[in-house]
């Protein structure tokens, strides 16, 4: 894809400002952002060619510790420079930075070849695949999150107890609670969408110190590159205000989870028309869109872990608590994992299993592929829309239940293996095998309650 902004418009708009240096950032598996800042100088040395960026972003967690199963990099490779290419049309200024140029970027090489691990690229890759077939795929992704009155250092050295939600009680909707925080609340929605992350709805949901919002819908690109800087950009500017955002998918079993809702629609590259509405047909949905549906259907419980990435994303997806536990459809039903949304130019699908932890690249290339799966070998919508409750529905199944049971499911498909290719699969699956492994040794709160006195 050719860029829409050449290196020389770039270069007139940063000197015309007198900007002297430019923050370049990239993802890592988890949806990190991960990057530096360098010098107007750098920046145009590399702004066509690229750089070298150290590929231990995708040899080790989130919490910076090195994996000891990766084959692609680790100590066994030294951990050498991948090429990381700047994407010149993300260009946008952070405007709690004093407007400094910001670019994302993405892993591959000058000849076009994808970078196997990279979850941008994987992305895009995909989209490639929908564009040679004739469709322009539209996204978006809406968060649900918690605000803490808590800094950094004391989360840290209170060991990550004593949170303090910057509201109390259960306040869904409530516009007296998000005016009580009117200068978090508001900035969050004006200097996001100066960062060209334009945001269409912004409220408090049930539960203590939680929002939601959901952002403009876009290419699927944009859509996802919106969503990451999202999640960046809300703790950024919480942090200026004080509060810690937590995207963890469920910080208290007595509360909802937060979802990372993706809606998706598919047009011609001509945008004439949402090919996902059909209001002929009685359901007001286009076969298409029905084999779209079923793909998804057959291909969640075997990509499970591109939705739900963590040891925690399994403890929002319980019965009761706004977060579908089975393999399930309907129209505008919030218990389902796939809800339909009918409206003409509107109608879209929402992917309700996605958790507020995801990986937006990795959440909406699951997303696309699995419907475009369900296109391409023409399924058929067998399973019947839920009526009611979609937890009571198990008639096509049930999610794995943890993130191990997830994870050996994606590792042993030959759908995630079509889908995303054999090295984003081993490397993928073995960074969430990882995670349970750090999990499984670690020592809990609750073991300690339960068991250290009275065993």
């Amino acid at each position: 894809m050719q860029h829409k902004v050449s290196v020389k418009e770039i270069t007139g708009i940063l000197n015309e400002k007198g900007i002297g240096k430019v923050k370049l950032a990239v993802t890592d598996i988890d949806g990190i952002l991960r990057g530096k800042v360098v010098s107007l100088e750098k920046f145009l040395s590399i702004a066509e060619k690229g750089f070298g960026f150290c590929t231990v972003i995708f040899g080790w967690d989130a919490s910076d510790v090195a994996y000891d199963n990766a084959s692609f990099t680790g100590w066994h490779t030294g951990y050498p420079d991948a090429t990381a290419l700047i994407d010149l049309d993300t260009y946008r200024n952070v405007p709690w930075e004093n407007d400094l140029p910001f670019f994302l970027a993405d892993f591959g090489d000058a000849n076009g070849n994808a970078h196997p691990t990279c979850p941008r690229t994987l992305l895009k890759t995909v989209v490639a695949q929908a564009e040679r077939a004739g469709y322009e795929p539209y996204f978006s992704q809406e968060f649900e999150w918690f605000n803490f009155s808590n800094t950094s250092n004391e989360l840290h050295e209170q060991q990550f107890r004593n949170l303090k939600p910057i509201t109390s009680g259960m306040f869904g909707y409530s516009v007296l609670r998000a005016s009580q925080q009117s200068a978090f609340f508001h900035d969050l929605f004006d200097l996001l969408t100066k960062f060209k992350v334009p945001i269409e709805g912004l409220h408090t949901e049930t539960g203590p110190g939680v929002y939601e919002a959901a952002v403009k819908y876009a290419g699927a690109v944009e859509a996802a590159d919106r969503a990451v800087l999202f999640k960046s950009g809300v703790k950024e500017i919480a942090s200026r205000h004080n509060i810690i955002a937590s995207f963890m998918a469920k910080f208290n079993e007595s509360l909802p989870g937060c979802s990372g809702h993706v809606h998706q629609s598919l047009w011609p590259t001509d945008g004439s028309k949402n090919l996902f509405a059909d209001e002929k047909r009685s359901n007001g949905i286009s076969e298409l869109m029905e084999s779209y549906i079923a793909g998804q259907l057959h291909c969640m419980p075997q990509i499970l872990p591109m939705y739900a990435p963590t040891i925690n994303s399994y403890k929002r997806l319980v019965e009761g608590a706004w977060a579908p536990t089975t393999i399930t459809y309907a129209f505008d039903n919030r218990t389902t994992a796939l809800r339909v949304l009918c409206g003409g130019k509107a109608t879209r699908l929402e992917t309700r299993v996605v958790g507020s932890d995801s990986n937006p690249y990795l959440a909406i290339a699951a997303c696309l592929a699995s419907g475009l799966y369900g296109i391409s070998n023409k399924m058929k919508l067998e399973v019947k829309p839920t009526s009611g409750s979609g937890y009571a529905d198990r008639s096509n199944g049930t999610l794995p239940r943890n993130l191990y049971e997830a994870t050996m499911a994606m590792k042993n498909s030959s759908i995630a293996k079509e889908l995303f290719g054999d090295r984003f699969v081993e490397h993928f699956t073995g960074t969430r095998e990882w995670e349970w492994r750090q999990y499984a040794k670690a020592v809990t709160d609750w073991e300690l309650k339960r068991y250290f006195e009275i065993i």
